[in-house]
């Protein structure tokens, strides 16, 4: 045996006997991530991954806020009104075991912000230093500054003091949109070929649908995913659990289920069921037989403007959604202002009743415009149409950030219309999920 795999299994020997160690994350690469948090403030945090140590972070006896506006004016000295948060110093391995490595890499350095931003996660900024004894330290800030997962101190046009400056301000806002991810690792959200069209999305180029209900001029549109393909996970920290999305598998890549003398995808058995049962019903109306489902779902494959995707909880199914570009949609016509390119919408149910529930909703409802602002950074805004009527739809689009633009009638319903722009999302704390402040506490 290696000394490189000697001190691995003994740093991992040393995480499993320590009863101090607790889970944080796991990374939609699968990748465990758990934390020891020193009972002396004084001394640093443990940062492991799948039980072997990447990297420690402790505080300093320092707090910085991010002054930007008032830089420059009368205001500069008297800027209470930003916020200030403990300056954070991370460290090595090698701080922790002198015969660990004294680097950290990129990948192992995104997954520490990302349990930075879970801890944190009130935090808009996390000020942090990058120490002296990481040997690959000037890497790692390129790496923060290049791909906007970090920025330094603002200055005036000219003034380049704050380039030399240790200091670094880690921003939830552009760690939540995808920064340091894309190009630089495969730990990210965005899973297969989602991720490669985010990092080169298709150029602007003019195509046309129409349509009984649509006649419009819109950029032309990715190409789908394969069936059965996963486009997203994320894990949910307060719920323990991995939320994937799919593409809609129609043909069935795996076993199949035997659905109505036929065996069919597993995809579509567990639409057809859903949609056969009242609580759907209710609120789609697509009640019938397997082969309306089938022909239904195949027609949504088929539209470029279209994407239906199967959710699910650590694997299990348990909703189903479909994701709009609005300016081919027939919801275009009542936008005020008129649809923008790349603006997207979506219809959501939830099958299973037991993956019902206001925090679970908030972490799949918020996790699917997660997904679409990920998927292209053109796309500025996420329209919805839920009916008037529907209250609980309306109130969990408000706890993501989306407001209630206007009330119109459809031939068929009356809708509101709920708006959320990009910058509104990024800005808010709605990703974190490091607790659940919604279900009742048991007694």
């Amino acid at each position: 045996m290696d000394n490189a795999n000697r001190r691995l299994l003994a740093i991992q020997r040393t995480l499993a006997a320590s009863g101090s160690w607790r889970r944080v994350l796991v990374l939609p690469d699968d990748a465990r991530v758990d934390v020891a948090e020193a009972q002396d403030a004084s001394q640093p945090t443990k940062v492991a991954i799948d039980g072997q140590l990447v990297g420690l972070f402790r505080s300093l006896p320092r707090s910085l806020a991010l002054v930007i506006s008032a830089i420059g004016t009368p205001h500069e000295k008297n800027v209470e009104h930003v916020p200030k948060f403990p300056l954070l110093e991370i460290l090595p391995p090698a701080a922790a075991d002198a015969s660990a490595p004294a680097t950290i890499s990129i990948p192992d350095l995104w997954a520490i912000i990302y349990t930075l931003h879970t801890l944190l996660h009130t935090q808009e900024t996390i000020p942090i230093v990058l120490s002296s004894t990481i040997k690959n330290a000037s890497e790692l800030s390129e790496y923060l500054l290049t791909s906007g997962l970090a920025r330094k101190r603002h200055t005036l046009p000219g003034d380049t003091s704050s380039a030399s400056e240790p200091e670094h301000f880690l921003l939830r806002e552009t760690f939540w949109q995808g920064a340091g991810t894309i190009s630089y690792h495969t730990r990210g959200w965005l899973r297969g070929q989602s991720a490669l069209l985010a990092s080169a999305p298709i150029p602007y180029t003019q195509t046309f649908t129409r349509t009984p209900l649509v006649i419009a001029a819109h950029p032309l549109r990715p190409p789908k995913p394969r069936p059965g393909e996963v486009i997203y996970r994320r894990y949910i920290p307060s719920l323990g659990q991995m939320l994937e999305y799919v593409y809609f598998d129609l043909e069935g890549t795996g076993p199949g289920v035997e659905c109505e003398g036929e065996t069919v995808s597993l995809h579509l058995a567990t639409f057809h069921r859903w949609h056969n049962s009242d609580h759907v019903n209710r609120g789609w109306g697509e009640r019938g037989p397997l082969q309306k489902h089938r022909e239904y779902v195949r027609a949504l494959m088929a539209d470029p403007g279209v994407l239906p995707i199967m959710m699910s909880w650590d694997g299990e199914l348990m909703g189903y959604a479909e994701l709009v570009y609005i300016k081919e949609n027939h919801v275009a016509a009542y936008v005020p202002g008129g649809a923008w390119d790349y603006d997207r919408g979506l219809h959501v149910l939830v099958g299973e009743e037991k993956f019902r529930g206001i925090h679970r909703s908030k972490a799949w409802f918020s996790a699917i415009h997660h997904f679409l602002f990920l998927s292209d950074p053109r796309t500025e805004r996420v329209i919805g149409e839920p009916k008037a009527a529907n209250a609980a739809i309306i109130k969990l689009s408000e706890a993501v950030g989306m407001n209630v633009q206007t009330i119109f009638d459809f031939p068929y319903k009356r809708s509101v219309m709920t708006w959320l722009p990009r910058e509104r999302f990024f800005k808010y704390d709605v990703l974190s999920f490091a607790e659940d402040n919604d279900t009742p506490a048991k007694k």
